[in-house]
């Protein structure tokens, strides 16, 4: 049965749907196919698509619903859609081929996805994406993506943490890079086809609803400061997620929440925004005014081994340092995954110790990455064709040779697991309005397992929104486009007015101070471990800093040309709202889950405790306007092929 509610506070009649198809799990996306309507190829012709975003997600819906037939408009703020930030992720893509015959199967990553999420996501999603997973490859594939390759020549496969099987196919540590090169491709062939029309340097401001449906866009061009008004018959928002919400992260200094924060204040709900990664794998931060942090690839911990000295305070070099002296903590108290824990249990561990005062490095703030055996066992070339751009990175960013020296790591804000509500349609509550990859709550629950994120964005892009948009679309027939109709003009009216008031403050104090203010705040009381008093000192907190900003931002510049003061000064403002639903959300789960860990509720060993009975649900939140509370809807999860259990890789 579908899994629908009502709303359970505030006053709003919203109703949750997520229209799962009845019958068996393995049948629920064929049937989803079958019985959503169709629009025939002509037709497809007639309708226009926005897609915001052209990372893997954005990229692979824009060319996929062009080659269909549709008229797209793709709009990205980079210069080119081969900048989006998918290019950044290192260590490789997950699909259940079981090239290797260790056992994997599409039930067992679906197994695996739903377990490292702490029983946190919808069942019907995850097993469709472990469904699609090898249809991804052999997209890719064909495509040219260079995916290693064994001597034979069959794919290499390799594993990452949350799962005994090698299941993850990469290229060396470049694996997002390749795969949005083949996105981009297909891509740029619409765009010369006349099927896709580009727009980069441009940002989406906010959404336009007109009479309860999403029907266009008011963006900003960035270089000349112009906005302009978009209309179309359905809007896809692959925009990324929210981690630079903690101002240090992995993520590129562009990455923002703008595009899925206005259209939540449009009425778009927000599910779970508590549910942020901490990547155990990143450059240990280095000064007081670093902008963002480096990621290690998580594929790293195949072959090296994780320790600290086992005494306080030992800061001797580590080779100084013997064997017996050496606490591999993770091997340890982990026996059967060993480094190959989940990203929530590695960077909580690594936190605990790095507390106890057995850190490393010049902070204290940092574990050792160590690779000396795996050279021994393997000889250095094999590790350098497997991680050679990884370790070239490593030793350019802190000037140390990881061939003979372990890396120094720790733990960092890297993926956010919340995002836009959403159905299996990959429709927000707001009909018209689709969101696709991280930009979305949908897969992960409230920990995603490594190499899935871009087989989220690939199979949300390339095989699901096309399936199930024309199910929307062919309840549109001809409906026409206006960009000039009283509501475009208020929201354009409105984008122009928030300017304003932005450009015309000229305080004291500049954009990135509040940023790295609001950031801290964040990572102290809503980072690694949250507890109702810091939560509480947080919420106490933003509102009042949220006020200083717009008391005393100086953004320099005006909104008549090329002006990044201004562009970092909306996406920081958003930041403020979101960070305060965050924390919100985050104190009302009295529970710990994945990578929301309550200290109120662990279990004796340290590890997360849930509470399923109280809080099985996707908490989704409405936005009611300034300085009101936002309300809170649930949808409730229904566990039938994977029964939630204390999570255990013991």
């Amino acid at each position: 049965m579908s899994a629908s509610t009502a709303a359970t506070a505030g006053t709003s009649e919203i109703r949750l749907d997520a229209r799962i198809p009845a019958g068996p799990i393995e049948r629920k996306w064929q049937e989803c196919k079958f019985a959503t309507r169709l629009v025939n190829p002509a037709n497809k012709r007639k309708f226009s698509v926005i897609v915001v975003g052209s990372g893997l997600a954005g990229a692979s819906a824009a060319a996929t619903l062009a080659e269909l037939g549709y008229q797209v408009s793709c709009f990205c703020y980079q210069d080119s859609p081969r900048r989006a930030h998918s290019i950044a992720a290192q260590g490789g893509i997950n699909a259940a081929k079981n090239y290797q015959n260790d056992g994997d199967s599409v039930f067992r990553l679906f197994y695996d996805t739903v377990k490292g999420g702490d029983f946190r996501a919808r069942e019907a999603n995850v097993y469709r994406l472990a469904e699609i997973s090898g249809n991804i490859i052999d997209q890719c594939v064909a495509q040219g993506v260079p995916f290693a390759r064994e001597y034979g020549g069959s794919l290499a496969n390799r594993s990452f943490g949350g799962a005994q099987v090698s299941r993850t196919f990469y290229a060396r540590g470049q694996t997002g890079q390749q795969l949005l090169l083949g996105a981009y491709q297909a891509l740029s062939r619409q765009i010369a086809a006349g099927k896709v029309k580009m727009h980069p340097r441009t940002e989406m401001l906010d959404l336009v609803v007109e009479e309860g449906r999403a029907r266009g866009i008011v963006v900003r061009d960035l270089v000349s400061g112009a906005l302009r008004r978009h209309a179309a018959h359905a809007v896809v928002l692959a925009t990324g997620g929210y981690g630079n919400l903690f101002h240090l992260s992995t993520n590129a200094k562009g990455c923002n929440a703008t595009a899925i924060w206005r259209a939540h204040r449009r009425g778009a709900l927000f599910a779970n925004p508590c549910y942020t990664q901490i990547h155990p794998t990143c450059i240990p931060v280095s000064g007081e005014y670093q902008s963002k942090l480096t990621l290690m690839s998580e594929s790293l911990r195949n072959d090296g081994r994780i320790w600290v000295p086992k005494k306080k305070g030992d800061d001797r070099p580590p080779d100084h340092i013997p064997e017996s002296q050496r606490d591999y903590y993770l091997e340890t108290r982990y026996p059967s995954f060993g480094n190959l824990v989940p990203r929530d249990v590695a960077s909580r561990n690594a936190k605990a110790v790095c507390d106890e005062g057995r850190g490393v490095g010049p902070s204290g703030l940092g574990v050792y990455l160590d690779f000396s055996d795996a050279i021994r066992r393997l000889g250095r070339a094999t590790i350098e064709e497997r991680y050679g751009n990884l370790f070239e990175m490593y030793q350019r960013i802190t000037g140390e040779d990881p061939y003979s020296v372990p890396m120094r790591i720790y733990p960092a804000v890297h993926y956010t697991m919340g995002g836009l509500w959403v159905d299996y349609h990959l429709m927000s509550n707001l009909p018209g309005l689709f969101v696709l990859g991280e930009a979305n709550f949908s897969d992960h629950g409230a920990n995603r397992l490594g190499a899935s994120a871009l087989m989220q964005g690939l199979a949300d892009g390339y095989f699901v929104l096309p399936a199930t948009i024309g199910g929307y679309l062919a309840g549109r027939m001809g409906e026409k486009l206006e960009d000039d109709s009283p509501a475009f003009l208020a929201v354009e009216r409105e984008v122009r007015e928030r300017t304003d008031r932005l450009l015309s403050v000229r305080g004291k104090r500049t954009v990135e101070s509040f940023h790295r203010e609001l950031g801290r705040l964040l990572w102290e009381e809503c980072g690694m471990a949250r507890n109702d008093a810091g939560l509480r000192r947080a919420l106490a907190r933003i509102p009042a800093l949220r006020q200083e900003f717009w008391e005393d931002v100086n953004v320099l510049g005006d909104g008549d040309a090329l002006n990044q003061s201004l562009e970092k000064a909306g996406r920081v403002a958003d930041f403020f709202e979101l960070g305060e639903l965050m924390c919100r959300d985050a104190l009302h789960r009295t529970e710990s889950c994945g990578g929301h860990f309550r200290e109120e509720s662990q279990t004796e060993e340290g590890e997360a405790r849930r509470d399923d009975e109280s809080f099985s649900y996707v908490a989704a939140w409405e936005w009611r306007g300034e300085g009101r509370e936002a309300a809170l809807h649930k949808e409730p999860l229904e566990f039938e092929y994977v029964h939630p259990s204390q999570r255990s890789y013991k």
